[in-house]
């Protein structure tokens, strides 16, 4: 017993001495399953393609243009978009300057933004995909145009703190999710 006292007591003495280094945390794993899409029809003047998952929530009472979301309700994210017409060329440039200020705000807290542009020769669709690097609360922002008759904008919001490592996955899956957005893009001229 005098020995097994010794050998208990010698363990803790010894076992204590160490510096203890906390574990940095873990995120949880994200199973995110290929999108299938659906034609959204639910305004006049536009049209697209949207995950199936996602849901549109139409902002009432606006004064100029369609505003609406995006809604991924098992992501806790929306795209906030706006659809706004265009009547001259002052209006466009206008509208791409303010989009364009909207997207370079983050710079401040951003380590990097770079931008990717598209465009749909057949639909007359041209538009610029914004990655925004960093703990930034608007990680995608995108536009896209014909030049002439609309300009439509989005900026993906998560509803939570901002947080670039946690996201990331979840970013990069709705990144696609905007590029068949684009591709798919229809403006019904009148």
């Amino acid at each position: 017993m005098k020995y097994l006292s010794i050998f208990v007591l010698s363990i803790l003495f010894f076992s204590c001495s160490g510096e203890y280094s906390p574990k940095p945390f873990g995120y949880f794993r994200i199973d995110l399953e290929d999108p299938t899409y659906q034609r959204c029809t639910d305004f006049p003047s536009f049209s697209f393609n949207i995950p199936q998952s996602s849901t549109i929530e139409v902002v009432p009472d606006t004064t100029n243009g369609e505003w609406f979301n995006i809604v991924y309700p098992l992501l806790d994210a929306k795209i906030y978009c706006s659809f706004l017409p265009i009547n001259s060329r002052n209006d466009l440039i206008k509208v791409s300057e303010d989009s364009r200020k909207f997207v370079y705000k983050h710079v401040i807290k951003a380590d990097g933004i770079s931008e990717q542009s598209y465009s749909v020769p057949d639909h007359a669709v041209y538009a610029i995909v914004y990655d925004i690097d960093g703990n930034v609360a608007t990680p995608l922002q995108f536009v896209v145009t014909d030049s002439i008759h609309y300009f439509f904008r989005g900026s993906l919001l998560f509803n939570s703190v901002p947080n670039q490592d946690s996201v990331a996955p979840v970013t990069k899956y709705i990144r696609r999710d905007i590029e068949e957005i684009i591709r798919s893009f229809k403006g019904n001229r009148e």
